[in-house]
Order: structure tokens, then C-alpha cells, then sequence
């Protein structure tokens, strides 16, 4: 039962798996806050040329 216990104290491999699982947070938290900025950004320069081509259209 000690060896057992021993064993099960130096078995690193499902820390391993958590660190892998935070990185892919952090990574999926990045690509979410870049993609909503990128989209606002976007948003706000369509926004503006469709402003400017409803003004500049002949009547």
C-alpha cells in the first residue's frame, strides 16, 4: 500500500494534462478578446463607409 501511495505521489501526468488544459484557456481567452475588438473595429468602418456612399448616391 506505501509503494502504492509513493507511486501515486510522483505520477506528474495529470498535472501535466491541467497545465496543457490552462494554456488552451489562456489561448481561447486571447482569440476571444482579439476576434471582439477586430469585430468592433470592423463594425465601425463598415458603419462609416455605408454612411458615406448613402450621402454620395444621386438622388
Amino acid at each position: 500500500m506505501n509503494k502504492l501511495f509513493a507511486r501515486f505521489l510522483k505520477d506528474e501526468s495529470g498535472a501535466t494534462a491541467i497545465e496543457y488544459g490552462l494554456i488552451a484557456a489562456l489561448i481561447s481567452v486571447g482569440i476571444i478578446a482579439g476576434a471582439t475588438a477586430l469585430g468592433s473595429s470592423i463594425n465601425t468602418t463598415f458603419e462609416n463607409l455605408g454612411s458615406t456612399m448613402t450621402t454620395a448616391a444621386p438622388k
